[in-house]
């Protein structure tokens, strides 16, 4: 059986071909039969049609790539070139038995092994005792061994001497995806060519191409899908294709490729992103609903959404239309508006939160809740572009000035000190609370205040200039009103880590210090941060009318209450030394003796100047129990 191949004399009589006999899918009768008829691998079909002019064939090539590029289809137009009747030559005729036998895969002098079938070492075995045979009726004979990375470590061992010297008359073209997995020693011995993926642009002229000649009418929309889907691999592409023939008929539509792939139009997409950029979380929820009802899949969608965002990028970037993979150039007007309204960091970042999303979906069940829970993220991005003039502005100490709500300067404010009571066992600073309403001006701070009330904010002072530093008290109960007050207005995770400080007070002046315990080091790493700092410092210092720095400090090891174990009084420990000391009196010892007796107390007399004998002893003897 002929294969047919796209600028072959056959490729006319393909659907003729199809009535024939069994059918064979679009990818195998359309593949390419020589160098001419390779798509996208112009590198490779010059290299090996060289070595062929100039008579330097190696005796090992590996050819490796991602799935679909041609690797295979090049091994077989590279054997037909070396054992067709008229070569060696880069255009085999295609129409001797040899050319025809190599296509068809059977012929007995070009052996196609798979790798992962025959990955032991007693095939390698099989192969070493079979190249000292020549070839049958051809001139070389070549071993395709395709996935040759499944072969054991033992099998590459045992090929490696076969491989760096074999017979004249014997080839050796590997195939496979994964190069990495092939030993240092076996790649030193190949001629490594690297297939790289097909263009966009490429694959819809084959395709094109193959619809023409199978008289099918097709929209170049549908085709741009079925190239981008395919991710530069043609086979992907054509079974798609192949997929979509026995769908549509003879017309090809764009909306039946999105219906057959569950994937959204670029419109869909568009009005998507478009409500994103303008923070309408519902109105996207809307949209994901609507295109999970007609089918399109959430997982898919999500990864739509995540090119087009690319594309925005690269537009935004002043990128060509080149660039675009997931878009068509005519979105690219469209595509510059969403970056602009958005701005670069944004966009970075929704691209970010998707791509988070794509893994998490992968071990997960909620594919739809992972979308939905990523729009609304999006949604709800602030103007991130801003950042780097805010960063240069913290860095440089000068005012700073947001974007969205451009900072007042305000007048340092009277706080009201807060009393502190004895330290709580658990975290002392509870979760930051809302900023409280204004109050009337607070009297000084009286001994006896209670903290509850006292943690409120007193009513800013006049429109004055801020009162000179010596007016406004820097103490430990004010460091402490301060430190409170900032963390209520702060809104992100600093507040959180802050809060489980376990003292605060005044280190110097113009300074505060926050002491941790042990248990949260983690916390004071964390605010130690120099982003962190800043945001606290800039707060201090913007509450108090005058610079305030902040640090950070750990409480020292608590003592611990060793509890010992019992011991004797001391008089007990006295008691039993005396008796060993009067054991050793002869007296006694006979005493003991003559009456069975043991030592049970030894009493010193008490020591006065009336004692008539110095240093006497009493020594109680009792009877020994029995």
């Amino acid at each position: 059986m002929a294969l047919l191949t796209g600028n072959h004399p056959a490729d006319d009589s393909a659907p003729e071909a199809m009535t024939t006999g069994n059918y064979v899918v679009v990818a195998r009768r359309y593949r390419p039969q020589d160098f001419q008829q390779l798509v996208g691998q112009p590198q490779v079909s010059q290299a090996l049609g060289t070595a062929i002019h100039t008579n330097r064939v190696g005796h090992a090539y590996l050819f490796t790539g991602a799935r679909g590029v041609g690797k295979t289809s090049t091994a077989r137009i590279f054997a037909k070139a070396l054992n067709c009747v008229r070569g060696p030559t880069t255009e085999p005729c295609g129409e001797c038995d040899i050319c025809q036998g190599i296509a068809a895969g059977s012929d007995v002098d070009v052996l196609e092994i798979d790798g992962a079938s025959n990955r032991g070492i007693d095939e390698i075995r099989q192969l070493r005792s079979n190249v000292n045979v020549r070839p049958s009726r051809a001139r070389y004979k070549i071993y395709i061994i395709d996935e040759v990375h499944m072969l054991t470590t033992q099998a590459f061992n045992a090929l490696l001497k076969t491989l760096e010297e074999p017979p004249e008359h014997v080839k050796f073209i590997f195939c496979t995806t994964e190069a990495d997995k092939i030993p240092i020693t076996v790649l030193s011995r190949c001629q490594r060519f690297d297939f790289a993926p097909l263009q966009a642009q490429a694959i819809v002229d084959r395709l094109q191409h193959i619809c023409n000649l199978e008289g099918v009418t097709v929209e170049p929309q549908a085709l741009q899908i079925l190239a981008r889907r395919a991710n530069g691999s043609m086979r992907d592409s054509q079974s798609l294709l192949e997929q979509l023939l026995s769908f549509s008929g003879k017309q090809l539509l764009a909306a039946d490729v999105h219906r057959l792939l569950g994937t959204a139009q670029s419109g869909r997409l568009a009005a998507i992103s478009r409500a994103l950029a303008d923070h309408d979380a519902a109105t996207a929820l809307g949209l994901l609903d609507e295109a999970l009802r007609q089918g399109v899949d959430a997982g898919q969608l999500a990864e739509q959404l995540l090119g087009y965002l690319r594309d925005a990028m690269a537009v935004h970037l002043g990128c060509s239309t080149d660039l675009l993979l997931s878009t068509e150039a005519t979105d690219a007007d469209e595509l510059r508006q969403l970056g602009d309204q958005l701005g670069l960091e944004t966009v970075l970042a929704a691209a970010q939160v998707l791509d988070q999303a794509l893994v998490r979906m992968k071990q997960s069940t909620q594919t739809r809740t992972l979308v939905e829970l990523a729009l609304v993220r999006i949604a709800n991005l602030q103007q991130l572009q801003s950042l780097p003039a805010l960063i240069a502005q913290l860095q440089s100490g000068g005012p700073i000035s947001l974007p969205t709500a451009p900072a007042v300067a305000r007048p340092a404010q009277s706080l009201a000190p807060v009393a502190r009571d004895s330290q709580p066992s658990g975290p002392p600073m509870n979760q930051a609370r809302p900023t409280p309403a204004p109050q009337p001006p607070v009297p000084p701070p009286q001994p006896a205040v209670d903290q509850k009330k006292t943690t409120d904010v007193a009513e800013p002072l006049n429109d004055e200039p801020a009162a000179p530093q010596d007016e406004v008290p820097w103490d430990d109960q004010m460091a402490l009103s301060a430190w409170r007050q900032v963390l209520s207005q702060i809104q992100d995770m600093t507040s959180d880590y802050a809060s489980r400080a376990e003292s605060v007070a005044t280190s110097g002046p113009n300074q505060l210090v926050a002491r941790f315990r042990k248990a949260y080091t983690h916390a004071k790493e964390t605010c130690e941060r120099p982003e962190r700092r800043q945001r606290l410092e800039q707060g201090l210092t913007e509450l108090m009318g005058r610079p305030i720095r902040v640090e950070f400090q750990l409480l020292p090891d608590e003592p611990q209450t060793v509890v010992a174990a019992p011991r004797p009084p001391q008089t007990a420990i006295r008691r039993r030394q005396r008796i060993r000391e009067v054991e050793r009196n002869l007296l006694v010892q006979q005493a003991i003796v003559s009456f069975e007796a043991e030592i049970v107390n030894v009493i010193d007399p008490p020591v006065s100047a009336d004692d008539a004998t110095e240093g006497a002893t009493d020594v109680v003897v009792a009877p020994t129990a029995e």
